[in-house]
């Protein structure tokens, strides 16, 4: 774990976002087509976290950006060249343009000044995405990666963001996949090899302290 004075350099406002990844209601709300990785995202108390992240920040003024999956009702454009996404065809819930799937599930809060980015093909919340154009505009030099799911999409993020110069704070209890024991094996054997691993409590602690 990163000291107290270290995280808060990396997490000053001004260089910081937030970003929370596929916290929508079609994969973690009630009626998720996803139902054992929503019930360990809620169970877990992951989206909660998520949630008082989400707060902190905009009471900060970090900036958040939401990374959303969907795709159209056609389905055109999007990938049909791996298992997964074939499996998603058949999913009872599908993550649709303009449905109530697609947006970001309760208790977090998407506030007039975030951005809502949301990607009709691939695994990435960045590759392929406005992610990365936004955050250079934005001064971002460190982002906080959060959301679901920690199979797929948290590392792939990770390692776009860390490929595109960008510096990663992961707080563990933030992410969830499952089953529930992958999480911190793939953190403890992977993140943490390239991003600042942290927790909720101690990110917490640097935006809402007084900044040097």
């Amino acid at each position: 774990m990163p000291s107290s004075e270290h995280l808060s350099e990396l997490l000053d406002p001004a260089g910081t976002v937030l970003l929370t990844i596929e916290c929508q209601q079609g994969v973690v709300g009630q009626d998720s087509a996803l139902p054992e990785l929503a019930k360990e995202a809620r169970s877990s108390g992951v989206l909660a976290r998520v949630a008082r992240l989400v707060d902190a920040a905009h009471e900060s003024g970090v900036q958040v950006v939401h990374a959303v999956a969907e795709r159209r009702p056609d389905g055109r454009g999007a990938n049909r060249n791996a298992r997964l996404f074939r499996a998603a065809e058949r999913l009872p819930v599908q993550q649709l343009t303009g449905t109530t799937a697609v947006r970001v599930a309760p208790p977090i809060e998407v506030a007039d000044e975030d951005f809502v980015v949301r990607r009709l093909h691939g695994l990435s919340p960045i590759a392929g995405t406005d992610v990365d154009p936004l955050l250079r505009n934005l001064g971002c030099r460190t982002l906080v990666v959060t959301g679901v799911s920690a199979n797929i999409a948290v590392p792939n993020a990770v390692f776009d963001a860390v490929n595109r110069g960008y510096t990663v704070v992961v707080p563990s209890d933030a992410i969830a996949g499952v089953p529930a024991e992958y999480t911190p094996a793939m953190i403890r054997n992977t993140l943490a090899l390239v991003a600042t691993i942290t927790t909720t409590d101690d990110v917490l602690a640097c935006l809402k302290g007084p900044r040097r």
